[in-house]
C-alpha cells in the first residue's frame, strides 16, 4: 500500500474540483500576451487574478513600463466588449457615463450611452480628471450600474475596470479620493525590467521593426467562460484558522500606530476572494497561508495612509505590510 505523503494527499484534495482547464485557459492568456510583452509577469497573473475575482485593478508605474499595452493585450485574450477611455483635464462625467439627447420627431429624451457601457474598460492616466469626473465612476465600480435620469442600467457582466496612472508626473493631476481606491480590488505597482528582460525587449523590438502586430493575439475566454469559472472560485476552500488570519491582518491594520487610516472589510473579503483565485491558478481546491501572503500587498497597499510622522520618516506602506505580515502568527 502506498504511504499517504503530504504531497499525494494534496493531489487527492485537488481532485474535488477539476481546475485543469482553468489553468489550461490562464496559461493560454499569458502565452498570447507573451507574443508582444516581454516579463511583468507578475503584473499579468494579478490582473488574471482580478478577473476571476471579478474586481477592477489599478495600475501605477512609471511611462514605458507597458501598463496600457498590457492591459489592452489582456482585454483582446477575452472575447467580450472593450472600451478605452482616455482621461484629461477636461473630462466631462456625461463623457463617460452617456447623456440625454433631445429628440425632435419623437419630442422625447433618448439616452445616448457612454463608453463606460462595455465589459472591460482601459481607463488611461486615471488621475488626469477632476474630481467630478471621478466621482462619475463611483456607482457603476461598486453596484456596476448606473442611474441616469431616474432609469437604472444593469451593466452586462463581465464588467471590469482597468486603470492606469503615473505617480512620477504630477502637473495636470489629481489625487484618487480614498473612497475610490476602495473600489479597486488591486493596485499593481509596475517596476523596470530586469536587464535580461529589457535585451530581449531591444532584440524582439529590432526583430519585428519596431511594429506591434495586435492581431496576433487571439480571444482565448468568453464571457460564459469567465462567469463559470468566477463561480468555481467561488468553491474554493477556505479553513476557519484562515479566515481568522485574514480578519487579524486587516483588523492590526487599523491598530497600528504607523497608520493613520486602515482598511475596511471590503479589503477582508478582496484577501479572502483573490486568495481563492491565486489557489486556483496553481491548481489547488484550497487556500493556504502562502495565497493569502501573495495577494496582501496588493490589496491593501492603496487602502492605507501612514501617519504624517512615518510619512515624514520616509517609512511605506509596502514596508508597515511586511511588518504586519512578518508578526502575524502564520496558522498551520
Amino acid at each position: 500500500m502506498e504511504e499517504q505523503t503530504p504531497e499525494n494527499q494534496d493531489i487527492n484534495f485537488e481532485n474535488r474540483i477539476d481546475l485543469k482547464p482553468l489553468q489550461d485557459h490562464v496559461e493560454a492568456i499569458k502565452k498570447e500576451i507573451g507574443k508582444i510583452i516581454v516579463g511583468q509577469n507578475d503584473m499579468i497573473e494579478l490582473l488574471i487574478i482580478s478577473i476571476l475575482s471579478n474586481g477592477h485593478t489599478l495600475i501605477e508605474g512609471v511611462p514605458g513600463v507597458a501598463k496600457t499595452i498590457t492591459a489592452k493585450l489582456l482585454a483582446k485574450t477575452l472575447a467580450v466588449d472593450f472600451s478605452r477611455i482616455q482621461f484629461t483635464p477636461d473630462l466631462m462625467p456625461s463623457d463617460i457615463l452617456g447623456t440625454s439627447i433631445f429628440n425632435v420627431k419623437t419630442n422625447e429624451f433618448k439616452y445616448k450611452k457612454g463608453p463606460i457601457f462595455s465589459n472591460v474598460i482601459l481607463i488611461d492616466e486615471i488621475n488626469r480628471a477632476p474630481a467630478k469626473t471621478q466621482a462619475a465612476l463611483f456607482e457603476v465600480m461598486a453596484e456596476r450600474q448606473i442611474t441616469m435620469d431616474g432609469t437604472k442600467y444593469i451593466m452586462e457582466p463581465p464588467f471590469l475596470v482597468f486603470a492606469t496612472q503615473n505617480p512620477i508626473e504630477q502637473e495636470g493631476t489629481y489625487r484618487l479620493p480614498e473612497a475610490q481606491l476602495d473600489r479597486f480590488l488591486f493596485k499593481i505597482d509596475v517596476d523596470y525590467p530586469n536587464l535580461d528582460d529589457e535585451i530581449q525587449i531591444l532584440m524582439e523590438n529590432h526583430q519585428r521593426l519596431d511594429v506591434m502586430d495586435f492581431d496576433a493575439v487571439v480571444p482565448v475566454l468568453n464571457a460564459q467562460q469567465i462567469a463559470h469559472y468566477q463561480n468555481l472560485i467561488k468553491q474554493i476552500v477556505v479553513e476557519n484558522h484562515l479566515i481568522t488570519y485574514i480578519a487579524s491582518i486587516v483588523n492590526n491594520t487599523r491598530t497600528n500606530a504607523n497608520l493613520y487610516l486602515g482598511a475596511s472589510p471590503r479589503a477582508s473579503i478582496a484577501i479572502l476572494n483573490t486568495a481563492k483565485s491565486n489557489a486556483a491558478i496553481h491548481g489547488r481546491d484550497f487556500v493556504t497561508p502562502d495565497d493569502i501572503k501573495r495577494c496582501t500587498k496588493a490589496v491593501l497597499k492603496h487602502r492605507l495612509v501612514l501617519t504624517p510622522e512615518r510619512e515624514m520618516e520616509g517609512f511605506t506602506v509596502e514596508k508597515v505590510i511586511d511588518q504586519i505580515l512578518e508578526t502575524m502568527e502564520i496558522p498551520r
